[in-house]
């Protein structure tokens, strides 16, 4: 499931958005003062063509400054790296995973290090994976849910049984859900959608479905009838799975289910590719009806999230419904929308990149788009969006419209 900002969390770095801690008063009014003067995301220059040469005290000074607490400090930071020439780039960056004294810096090399396709890569993220650290653990496991390898499941069954971090967990059992095909995972993530805290059980849930475990149907569909906010997870999984016996639980669910969950239900349906159209046209006009009228927005939540989810599954309809009804809307009701968007764009990025090519009101797409960015704290999966992005530019020709795309991505979300 994906991460939102939440002041609860630590506030040793303070993600752009997220609320300051009170010694960071002075560098907040500064930041307010910058964004009357110039806008929120300043313009930048034309990128560069190609990777560029950095010295190594110039690139060492900038990793240092990857936890600055100051927002654009670390951002020009990460911007610098992921600039820098790949074998000297993933050098530094392995060095400082290894051996920085702080250990928020080693977390962040650590996820640049993955927009470099080195092959050493793979050592530091096993090495990751017993580190005391819970960011390096998740950025391991989540680089090993991208990069399957069926060597690695005994160590992950191992973690099973006695990874509990909070935002730890989650990144493993999506590592175990791609693994699926292995029948040693199997009866092990079947039984932990049905144990634990919702929090736990609705990202195993997630993760079934991504993966398409048809041996999860018979766990998922018992869920899927009992009342509770696990009855969306399970709706939605249902669909991805794809088996058309989740037809009679969904179908059962239209008759009995409450109002808040009949989006899911509907999304669940049209992954089945049972009366499609009439199902997504409903999710639409809810999301329609929800963003007109401010008491309901438990519905317009689930209507976004129904469609971010066709949205991932490659619906264009979904994704442009997503933009004509955020693109105008105000919050409460466009942050959800923001971040249906954003968890489309990281985890299909090549349907996203097209579409917003394409989009008549581009700058506007990008917009909310951002706020989608800004709003999660799904940072590996930002990193793979980001260095997306940065090859298609780097390959792309001067006048490609696909490199003015990314021209504008890259200044607007500040990577």
């Amino acid at each position: 499931m994906p991460r939102v900002a939440d002041s609860r969390q630590p506030m040793r770095r303070t993600p752009k958005g997220r609320r300051a801690a009170p010694h960071l008063v002075t560098l907040c009014a500064v930041s307010i003062l910058v964004v009357l003067l110039f806008g929120e995301r300043p313009a930048r220059g034309q990128e560069p063509s190609a990777p560029q040469s950095t010295s190594p005290a110039q690139l060492q000074a900038a990793i240092d400054k990857l936890g600055d607490l100051d927002y654009a400090t670390r951002t020009t930071a990460s911007r610098t790296v992921r600039r820098t020439a790949g074998p000297q780039a993933a050098s530094a960056l392995l060095r400082a995973v290894a051996e920085h004294a702080d250990g928020y810096v080693r977390y962040r090399a650590l996820v640049l290090l993955t927009g470099f396709n080195d092959p050493r890569t793979i050592d530091a993220m096993r090495e990751s994976l017993t580190s005391p650290n819970d960011r390096l653990r998740t950025v391991g496991y989540r680089f090993f849910e991208h990069s399957p390898d069926s060597r690695m499941v005994p160590d992950l069954l191992a973690a099973m049984d006695k990874e509990q971090a909070e935002f730890v967990r989650p990144a493993l059992v999506r590592a175990l859900a791609a693994l699926g095909a292995d029948a040693r995972v199997q009866p092990v993530l079947a039984r932990e959608a049905a144990r634990g805290e919702d929090f736990f059980r609705s990202a195993v849930i997630e993760a079934l479905g991504d993966y398409k475990a048809q041996y999860a149907f018979d766990a998922i569909a018992a869920i899927a009838k009992l009342d509770g906010p696990l009855q969306d997870d399970a709706a939605i999984a249902l669909g991805k799975i794809g088996d058309k016996r989740a037809i009679e639980t969904l179908a059962a669910l239209q008759r009995s289910a409450p109002q808040v969950r009949q989006p899911s239900v509907a999304a669940g349906i049209c992954l089945l590719d049972v009366n499609c159209a009439s199902h997504e046209q409903y999710l639409i006009e809810t999301l329609k009806f929800g963003d007109r009228n401010p008491g309901f927005q438990d519905l317009l939540r689930a209507a976004a999230a129904g469609l971010g989810a066709l949205g991932l599954w490659g619906h264009t309809t979904a994704v442009d419904a997503l933009f004509e009804v955020g693109i105008p809307a105000h919050d409460p009701g466009r942050s959800p929308i923001a971040l249906a968007l954003a968890m489309i764009a990281m985890r299909n990025t090549a349907l996203m990149m097209p579409l917003l090519e394409k989009h008549p009101a581009r700058d506007e797409a990008i917009a909310i788009l951002a706020e989608g960015f800004d709003m999660l704290e799904e940072d590996f999966e930002k990193e793979r969006f980001f260095s997306f992005a940065r090859r298609t530019y780097w390959a792309a020709p001067e006048a490609a419209p696909a490199r003015d795309l990314m021209q504008t991505l890259i200044g607007r979300l500040d990577f």
